[in-house]
């Protein structure tokens, strides 16, 4: 029966001799323990691109190729991930399939142009909250205050500085921080919820931007109590080297028109002639 075996054996050999043997190294790697740790298995089993940093995302809509290289190289070089388009048609298109952090406008491009384009983002449930800033060469004061009222959180006038344009996307960013979890507060008809950033009035959830939502806030938990321009300034928008006493003047004509029954003739949110703005609980 041995012999027997031990012929089967011989033959197998020959038939698949790569099968029977082995070198030196072979028979050392055989000894060796295969012996795995949670982490040896993560690193084996880890997809490709897991815990990869995702940077956030900016959507520069530019004509000019010139001027789009030349913010895309500044952008990418802070740390942003940039997509640039040279006309505005398929903006809103491609945003509801992936969200931007914030968009860079010119006014001024083929197709549907920046201005329409802002309305188009504050108009769209899923992108309304995407702050907004137009980088163009209509500089007039009249141009500025018409982009701050369609929603743009900022206005930067060409030609510009690349190391401004970085600074005051970082400045808005920053004021779209969630502010510090406070609880919900209810004034008449107005509802303000901080955790979840919504406003609600007469039952009904009302959008906003992040700075119009920091300032309503800002006012409703001080009600009563006259703020200068300069004082909200330095209160909401932390950042005031960019912004002119002028926008406060703005967010609050669109708050206003938010929350208000009548604009025109507010119930909460007041003028106080030569000095401010005032937000009163409705008797």
């Amino acid at each position: 029966m041995a012999s027997s075996v031990a012929q089967s054996e011989a033959n197998s050999s020959a038939r698949w001799p790569a099968l029977h043997s082995s070198t030196a190294a072979d028979r050392s790697v055989r000894a060796t323990p295969k012996c795995f740790n949670l982490v040896t298995i993560g690193a084996i089993l880890r997809p490709p691109g897991y815990n990869t940093v995702v940077k956030p995302s900016i959507f520069v809509v530019e004509d000019d190729p010139d001027i789009s290289r030349l913010v895309r190289h500044h952008l990418e070089g802070a740390g942003f991930a940039v997509k640039v388009f040279p006309t505005g048609n398929t903006v809103v298109m491609e945003s509801e399939r992936q969200r931007p952090t914030l968009f860079v406008l010119d006014i001024m491009v083929p197709g549907r142009d920046g201005l329409e384009l802002c309305r188009q983002i504050r108009q769209t449930p899923l992108l309304a909250s995407t702050p907004v800033i137009f980088l163009t060469a209509k500089s007039g004061e009249a141009d500025r205050i018409l982009g701050l009222e369609l929603g743009a959180d900022d206005y930067i006038p060409k030609p510009f500085s690349p190391r401004e344009l970085v600074a005051r996307v970082k400045a808005v960013l920053r004021r779209f921080e969630r502010p510090l979890l406070q609880s919900p507060l209810k004034v008449g008809e107005i509802e303000i919820d901080p955790s979840a950033m919504t406003l609600t009035v007469r039952g009904q959830l009302v959008g906003t931007t992040a700075t119009e939502f920091r300032l309503l806030d800002y006012f409703a938990r001080h009600i009563g109590r006259v703020f200068t321009r300069d004082q909200l300034l330095d209160s909401v928008w932390r950042d005031t080297a960019y912004v002119t006493p002028r926008s406060v003047d703005v967010y609050v004509r669109r708050i206003r028109e938010k929350i208000e029954p009548d604009p025109e003739s507010p119930r909460y949110l007041k003028t106080v002639r030569g000095a401010g703005y005032r937000f009163e609980a409705p008797k």
